[in-house]
């Protein structure tokens, strides 16, 4: 490794994508999600003062997702957070459950310029939705989104483009081939596949998991399903920008974590100001503590990101023994 390559490992530019957490509460039960069974940090949301006082650390900001543990509708200053961070150039999204969507959330969204909304669904009929979700919301959901969609053709307005996302389980998976007539109904320009995160909780389990166990039967659901979206004009993908058998399959490195460049290119930062090295790690983690790298309420975003212990997991996290929550990085989780 040269000189200058190695000083870009232990000192990288500051991120250009942020991940800010606006709110720790949540509307849902999701027997999938930490926060029913506890979460890691004190309920709270995030206020505007606290919020300014993180993103104007970040000199430039491309790309910012305003959620994390919680639902960000739940937060009143949402609409002007966004509108803040579009009028700066960033492009922005946040993930929902769409419960809290109203008319006038629906509208704040539209004006303050929000690039994409990505709706959690999990399931295509109610029944399985209160059963994976812990709230019988599936028609509210559904109802609130054909709204937005009204709304944006009356305001002739393209954005925010809405995405359905769906967490593969061995007890929903059958429910992929109605996602294409939900998207089409609510006015959705995508289906996205995501891998379960799994740590032991409610239905997050291994035995839950297709992860490198895709079935004849299973794989012929998400291939059906890729056909109707495609003859649908539908993008039809996974987390990571990648196929969804792809995400789905085992990966051949013996040591997936370490092709991870989050810890040199994103931060995440919670409701409570702690600097986190991705989205997932809290969700898995046994350790807490061990993943907060510094907190931005208390130290510069230059002294966190340049710190000694964000230089010491960029360099654990490329060894054959990477930080705890690391290790499960590309079988928990995708890349």
């Amino acid at each position: 490794m040269t000189p200058a390559a190695a000083a870009l490992t232990l000192r990288p530019p500051l991120p250009r994508s942020l991940y800010v957490e606006t709110t720790s509460r949540c509307n849902s039960k999701c027997q999938t999600c930490i926060l029913t069974f506890g979460g890691r940090e004190p309920a709270e949301d995030l206020t505007w003062p606290r919020f300014r006082q993180i993103v104007d650390q970040f000199p430039v900001l491309e790309r910012v997702l305003l959620h994390g543990i919680g639902e960000p509708l739940l937060n009143p200053d949402l609409p002007r957070m966004i509108e803040h961070l579009v009028a700066r150039g960033a492009h922005v999204v946040f993930n929902s459950n769409a419960i809290s969507l109203s008319r006038a959330r629906a509208t704040a969204l539209i004006d303050a310029g929000l690039h994409e909304l990505r709706v959690s669904l999990d399931a295509s009929t109610p029944e399985t939705y209160a059963r994976v979700r812990g709230a019988d919301a599936f028609d509210k959901v559904l109802a609130n989104l054909e709204r937005l969609r009204e709304i944006k053709q009356e305001r002739q307005a393209v954005r925010p483009r809405v995405s359905l996302w769906f967490t593969v389980m061995r007890d929903n998976i059958e429910e992929i081939a109605g996602l294409v007539g939900l998207a089409t109904r609510v006015g959705a320009s995508g289906i996205y596949l995501q891998r379960l995160v799994y740590n032991g909780l409610g239905l997050a389990t291994a035995e839950q998991s297709l992860h490198a166990r895709l079935g004849r039967r299973e794989a012929q659901l998400i291939a059906d399903a890729h056909a109707a979206a495609t003859a649908a004009s539908l993008d039809f993908s996974a987390s990571g920008a990648t196929a969804p058998e792809i995400s789905l399959s085992a990966s051949p490195d013996a040591k997936p974590w370490s092709a991870c460049r989050r810890p040199w290119s994103l931060a995440y930062v919670t409701v409570h100001g702690n600097v986190l090295p991705c989205c997932i790690a809290p969700w898995i983690t046994a350790h807490y503590d061990g993943i907060v790298l510094g907190n931005i309420f208390r130290e510069s975003i230059d002294e966190i990101w340049w710190g000694r212990r964000y230089q010491d997991f960029r360099q654990a996290i490329q060894t054959d023994t990477p930080p705890e929550p690391c290790a499960g990085c590309g079988v928990r989780w995708s890349l």
